[in-house]
C-alpha cells in the first residue's frame, strides 16, 4: 500500500468525518449559503443557528475560503450553521445578529493573519483588504480573534467559544509580537476562549460539535488532537518532561577527601569501589545527572534539555536489578515548556521552547506540551491526524456556491464591479489538489498550521471540480488558473516508508538534501495534467502556485509536461537568495538547483519554440543574512539582468522558526545554548536603516537607492564598485530622482513627485513587470509613441 495516498498509518488512530451520526437538524437540508441574517434564516425555516462562525473576511463559499469550509463540512454533519462576517467590532450589536447559538460561537480572523493583513513589513498600515468587498481596508480590527472572542462573550456569556484559523494557530502559545516587539501570552489567555483549534479543523470540529451537542460540557473536552485549553488543575495521570531549562549541568564530582581511600569514600556515599558491585547498586534516591530529579527511562529528544520529574503516575516503569527500563507511552507524556514570565524576559528560553514545539509536530509521534501562564497551564494536544484522500474528496466535494454571497452585489447583481472580492478573483478558476508542506522553510508557517504529512486529493475529485467551474460559472473562459495548493508539485509525494513517516522528527524532508526516503515521483501529477487540459471546454491550465524546483528537477518528465502546456509565459520560483549564510537559516536549497532547473526550463521552452520567463523572488533582512551577502545577491543580480521591481522583506510571523532566530538571535535548527558560539549566534537585521539598505540592495537599478548604497559600499571596503562601467554595481553620477516606488499592492505605492510645468516625459523608459522580463513596445532603445 502506498502510505502517502491515503495515510493509512495516521488514519488508523481517528473516525472518519463521516461516520458520525447526523445531527437531527440534517431535516432542514443544504443552504445556498449560509444565511447571513434573520430573514435568511426564516427563508430556511431555521429558529435558531447550531453554530454561527464570526469571521473576518466577506463570506466566499468556496473551498479556499476557511469560513465556508468549516460551515460546509458541519452543515453535513446536520448543523444550522451561520456566518457573522466582518461585524462591526465596536459594540456586541453585531454579534447578536443571528441570536444566540444552541452550540457554539466558532471565531476565525480569516484567511490571513490580521496583524500581516493590515500592516507591512516596515509596521505602516496599508490601505486595501483583498477580503473585503472593493478591497477596502479598514473593515476589521487589530488581532481580530481576540477582540471578536472578546465581544462574542460579552453578547452570550453563556456560549461556548471555539477558536480557530491561522491566527490562532500562530499564538497558540507565548509567542513574538513584531509589531509590539515583544512576547505576548497565549492567544487562549486573552481570549478568554474555552477551545482553541489549531491547523486544519475538519476533524477536530466535527468531534467538538457532536460532543457538544451530546450536552458534553465544554470543559470537559480535553482529548481532542488538535487543539489547546486551559488547565488549572494537575493531571496526575500523565508523565511530565520538564523542559524548562538550557544547558544542564553534567555530574557534579565531590572533592577528593585525601584522608580516606577509594573504598571508604565509595563506603561514605553508599556506593563501592568495585566495578561489579557498583553496577548493581542504584544511585541515592532523587539524584541523577546534574543533581537533579532521577529521570525516568524516556526517549529524550536529540538535542535537547529535557528532563523527566518525578511522576504520579499510577504504573510507572520498573525499577530496580535487571529491570528493563521502559519509556512512558507517548499518549501519556507531557513536555513542560518554559513558563510565559520565563520566555518573556529570556529570549534563550524563548528560543529553546520554539524548537521543541516544532520538533513536537509529527502527528505520529509529537507529544503534548504545557506552558505555565500565571497560575494556569495552556495545554496544547498533539497535531490532528491527517485526512485521508477520501476524507480530502468528501470536504473539496461538499455543495460551495464558488460565489461571494449576494448580499456582496452591485447594482447590476454582480460581483465584478466595484463590490469584487480581490481574493476571490484571484482563485476563483483555481482548484486546490493538496495541503501541506514538508520543505519546513522557516520563514513560512505552513508545517505550524498545516503540517508536513502532504493530504491529496483523488484524481476524480480534482478533475469534477474542474468539470464543476466549467458548467456553473459563467465568466470562465476555458482557462483554470491554478492546479496547486501550498506548493505546486507535492501532489501524493510523502515518505517511502509508513513506520519511518511515523517516526521522524526532520523539520524538511528536502533540506539539506532531499531525504532517500522521500517518494519524489510526479507520475501522478503529470496524469492529472494531461488528464485535466483534455477536457473538453478546457483551453488551458496555468500553474499559480509556488514550484519546489529542487524536487522538481529529480523528475525531467513533470519539467517538460510543466514547461510545455502550464506555463502563460512566466513562472513564479522562489530561489529566495544566493549566499549560504542566509540559505541555511531558510533552510532552502543552494542556488546550483535554481540554475539546474533554469537550465530545464529553457531547453523544454525552446523545444517547444516559446518565449518563457522565470520570475525569480528574493528576501531582503533574513535572520543570518550579512550586508556582504546582500551585496553578493544584488551582484549576481546583475550578472544575470534581474531587476527586481517587487521586493519581500522579511516579516517574523509569530511561531516561525525564522522569527524566533529574529527575536533572540540563536540558531534554532541547532541546539539552543545559553553561550552562543560559531553557528549557534544568527545575524539580525534590525533597525529601518539596515532594513532598507537590504532592500535597496535587491533594487540596485533603482536611482532612489544610489545615496544610500554608495555610502554603504564605501564603508564595507567596497568602493571599486561604484563606478559607470558593466562590471560596477551602481554608477557616480546621479540623476534627479522622483522617490516613486512600485509596491506588489497597487495602494501602497509611492506616488511620483507632481511634474514639473512643462516637462516632457522620459523617452526610452525600462518597463519590466518583474525580472528579467524583455521591455515593452515603449521600452528601452525605443521611442515612445506620439499621442494623437
Amino acid at each position: 500500500m502506498n502510505a502517502p495516498l491515503d495515510v493509512s498509518h495516521f488514519a488508523r488512530a481517528a473516525k472518519p468525518i463521516t461516520s458520525h451520526r447526523r445531527y437531527w437538524a440534517a431535516r432542514f437540508g443544504t443552504a445556498p449559503f449560509l444565511p447571513m441574517s434573520r430573514a435568511e434564516m426564516d427563508q430556511l425555516g431555521w429558529d435558531s443557528c447550531d453554530i454561527i462562525i464570526v469571521t473576518g473576511d466577506a463570506y466566499v463559499d468556496h473551498p479556499s475560503f476557511g469560513m465556508a469550509v468549516i460551515g460546509r463540512v458541519l452543515e453535513a454533519q446536520g448543523f444550522r450553521v451561520g456566518i457573522i462576517a466582518q461585524p462591526d467590532w465596536q459594540s456586541a450589536d453585531a454579534f447578536k445578529a443571528l441570536g444566540r447559538p444552541n452550540l457554539f460561537f466558532g471565531v476565525t480572523a480569516g484567511n490571513m493573519d490580521s496583524m500581516i493583513n493590515r500592516y507591512t513589513a516596515d509596521r505602516k498600515i496599508r490601505s486595501d483588504d483583498a477580503y473585503t468587498p472593493g478591497d477596502v481596508g479598514g473593515k476589521r480590527p487589530d488581532r481580530a480573534s481576540l477582540v471578536y472572542s472578546q465581544r462574542c462573550r460579552e453578547a452570550y456569556n453563556d456560549a461556548p467559544i471555539v477558536l480557530g484559523g491561522i491566527e490562532g494557530s500562530l499564538r497558540r502559545i507565548a509567542h513574538y509580537d513584531y509589531w509590539q516587539d515583544k512576547v505576548r501570552r497565549s492567544i487562549l489567555v486573552d481570549a478568554k476562549c474555552d477551545l482553541l483549534l489549531y491547523g486544519n479543523a475538519e476533524r477536530a470540529i466535527v468531534e467538538i460539535a457532536h460532543r457538544l451537542a451530546a450536552k458534553e460540557p465544554v470543559a470537559s473536552i480535553t482529548d481532542v488532537r488538535g487543539t489547546a485549553f486551559i488547565q488549572r488543575d494537575a493531571r496526575p495521570d500523565w508523565f511530565q518532561i520538564d523542559s524548562t531549562e538550557v544547558d544542564l549541568p553534567g555530574r557534579v564530582e565531590d572533592h577528593v577527601n585525601p584522608y580516606m581511600t577509594t573504598s571508604e569514600q565509595a563506603q561514605a556515599q553508599g556506593q563501592s569501589c568495585s566495578k561489579e558491585e557498583a553496577s548493581s547498586l542504584p544511585p541515592p534516591l532523587g539524584e541523577g545527572r546534574g543533581g537533579g530529579p532521577r529521570e525516568q527511562p524516556l526517549n529524550f529528544i536529540p538535542n535537547l534539555a529535557l528532563r523527566a520529574t518525578a511522576s504520579p503516575h499510577p504504573n510507572p516503569p520498573p525499577e530496580g536489578e535487571g529491570a528493563k527500563k521502559r519509556p512512558p507511552p507517548r499518549d501519556r507524556t507531557v513536555i513542560r515548556l518554559p513558563s510565559y514570565e520565563q520566555v518573556k524576559s529570556d529570549p534563550v528560553l524563548y528560543a529553546h521552547a520554539n524548537r521543541v514545539l516544532h520538533l513536537e509536530t509529527n502527528p505520529g509521534n509529537a507529544r503534548a506540551l504545557v506552558q505555565a501562564h500565571g497560575d494556569r497551564d495552556v495545554w496544547i494536544n498533539p497535531p490532528p491526524i491527517p485526512l485521508t484522500t477520501a476524507e480530502m474528496d468528501h470536504v473539496f466535494g461538499l455543495p460551495y456556491a464558488r460565489s461571494p454571497h449576494p448580499a456582496y452585489a452591485d447594482e447590476h447583481g454582480s460581483h465584478d464591479g466595484a463590490t469584487k472580492i480581490p481574493a476571490w478573483e484571484m482563485i476563483r478558476f483555481s482548484v486546490n489538489i493538496m495541503r501541506g508542506c514538508f520543505g519546513g522553510c522557516t520563514f513560512c508557517s505552513i508545517t505550524e498550521h498545516e503540517g508536513r504529512i502532504i493530504q491529496s486529493r483523488s484524481e476524480d475529485s480534482v478533475i469534477r471540480e474542474i468539470e464543476e467551474i466549467r458548467d456553473k460559472i459563467p465568466a470562465f473562459t476555458g482557462v483554470i488558473s491554478d492546479l496547486g495548493g501550498p506548493t505546486a508539485n507535492m501532489y501524493r509525494i510523502g515518505c517511502k516508508s509508513p513506520e519511518i513517516e511515523a517516526a521522524c522528527r526532520k523539520p524538511s524532508c528536502v533540506y539539506p538534501g532531499i531525504c532517500p526516503n522521500l517518494n519524489t515521483d510526479h507520475a501522478p501529477l503529470v496524469r492529472m495534467y494531461r488528464r485535466a487540459r483534455a477536457l473538453k471546454g478546457v483551453k488551458k491550465i496555468l500553474i499559480g502556485s509556488g514550484l519546489r524546483y529542487d524536487l522538481a528537477v529529480q523528475s525531467p518528465e513533470y519539467v517538460k509536461e510543466l514547461v510545455q502546456h502550464h506555463v502563460g509565459g512566466y513562472l513564479k520560483i522562489a530561489p529566495e537568495h544566493t549566499e549560504t549564510g542566509p540559505l541555511s537559516k531558510m533552510m532552502k536549497p543552494g542556488i546550483g538547483s535554481y540554475e539546474r532547473f533554469k537550465q530545464m526550463f529553457e531547453k523544454y521552452s525552446a523545444e517547444a519554440g516559446k518565449k518563457q520567463y522565470l520570475i525569480p523572488y528574493f528576501i531582503a533582512a533574513h535572520p543570518g543574512t550579512s550586508d556582504e551577502d546582500m551585496m553578493n545577491l544584488a551582484l549576481w543580480l546583475k550578472k544575470n539582468g534581474f531587476r527586481a521591481d517587487q521586493v519581500q522583506t522579511f516579516y517574523p510571523s509569530p511561531m516561525a522558526t525564522a522569527t524566533a532566530m529574529y527575536h533572540s538571535g540563536r540558531n534554532t535548527l541547532r541546539k539552543v545554548r545559553r553561550e552562543a558560539a560559531g553557528e549557534d549566534a544568527v545575524d539580525i537585521v534590525r533597525g529601518e536603516r539596515r532594513r532598507r539598505l537590504h532592500k535597496a540592495f535587491l533594487r540596485y537599478h533603482d536611482p532612489n537607492n544610489w545615496p544610500l548604497l554608495r555610502e554603504a559600499l564605501k564603508a564595507m571596503g567596497r568602493a571599486d564598485l561604484i563606478g559607470n562601467g558593466k562590471h560596477h554595481l551602481i554608477p557616480t553620477f546621479q540623476p534627479s530622482t522622483d522617490g516613486a516606488y512600485q509596491s506588489a499592492r497597487r495602494k501602497n505605492s509611492t506616488p511620483a513627485a507632481a511634474p514639473k510645468a512643462g516637462a516632457k516625459p522620459q523617452r526610452g523608459q525600462v518597463l519590466t513587470q518583474h525580472t528579467g522580463l524583455p521591455p515593452r513596445v515603449t521600452g528601452a532603445g525605443k521611442p515612445a509613441r506620439k499621442p494623437r
